[in-house]
């Protein structure tokens, strides 16, 4: 009875803590959301005959149901959402086995290294005219800008990852005779597996950037966010403009956050994953 009495104050006070650590976290963001939401109606008020240019919250958020425009606005960003999917898929398959290629040995990473990042600094405005012409202006080419953009955190964060791991790990493998292959996939590539996916999280956002900006280009084809992006902008139609920012912005908002939720599942059982 004593040992039940003694521990039952504590589980209740660890009970009654939960509520506020909840509160303390969320508050801040919150708060700042009704700044902004504050801000758009004050700033709408303040322009008078120039209001179109900041339309309120409300009306922005009425255009994602709206009939006329909604339906524009969600299949637009279904096809960017392929472009940007396809896109990351295939920087995350390049990366990874780019920074193998890396790790295996110095004179590999001398000489494939600096090509990562003449490719992370090169303008990609000044190529996707290039794209266009030899690979058209549909899909493919949208998802070679999307690959482009969002390529090298992939590549950097793997390489990092893999020599990364503990040198007295290394050796103890070589002690027990394992080849290059298994100390690849036993211990390299599951000590780099943080690194990956926190690499996959950066890059997952700018493969939504890359696939927008891959519309805004080449409008010929099928058209995704991107290209309604330019139409809103060019017709002067700021709360679809505006509805079509928010949800290309919530998009990348929420695969960010899966692969930060798989991140967790993959490796928080043993790596403080944040």
């Amino acid at each position: 009875m004593s040992t039940d009495t003694a521990t039952t104050p504590r589980l209740r006070g660890r009970g009654s803590n939960f509520g506020p650590l909840k509160v303390r976290l969320w508050a801040p963001p919150l708060a700042l959301l009704a700044a902004l939401i504050g801000a758009a109606y004050l700033g709408n008020a303040l322009l008078g005959q120039r209001a179109f240019l900041l339309p309120q919250p409300h009306v922005v958020l009425g255009k994602l149901i709206e009939p006329r425009t909604a339906p524009d606005i969600f299949e637009a960003l279904g096809n960017t959402a392929l472009v940007a999917l396809t896109g990351l898929a295939l920087a995350s398959v390049i990366g990874i086995v780019w920074a193998i290629a890396m790790s295996q040995a110095r004179w590999v990473e001398r000489t494939l290294f600096p090509y990562a990042v003449v490719l992370q600094a090169i303008p990609i405005i000044a190529i996707t005219p290039l794209i266009g012409f030899s690979l058209g202006y549909d899909f493919p080419s949208r998802v070679v800008v999307a690959v482009m953009i969002s390529l090298f955190p992939m590549v950097g964060n793997t390489l990092f990852g893999l020599q990364g791991v503990d040198q007295a790990h290394r050796e103890l493998f070589k002690l027990q005779g394992s080849s290059r292959w298994t100390i690849l996939t036993k211990l390299e590539l599951r000590a780099a597996t943080p690194a990956i996916f926190a690499g996959l999280r950066i890059s997952a956002g700018l493969s939504v950037v890359g696939a927008i900006v891959g519309d805004f280009f080449f409008q010929r084809g099928t058209p995704g966010i991107g290209a309604l992006i330019a139409k809103y902008s060019a017709r002067l139609n700021s709360a679809e403009l505006y509805a079509s920012v928010l949800v290309a912005a919530l998009f990348g908002v929420v695969i960010f956050l899966f692969f930060g939720w798989l991140g967790r599942r993959a490796v928080g059982k043993w790596y403080d994953f944040g």
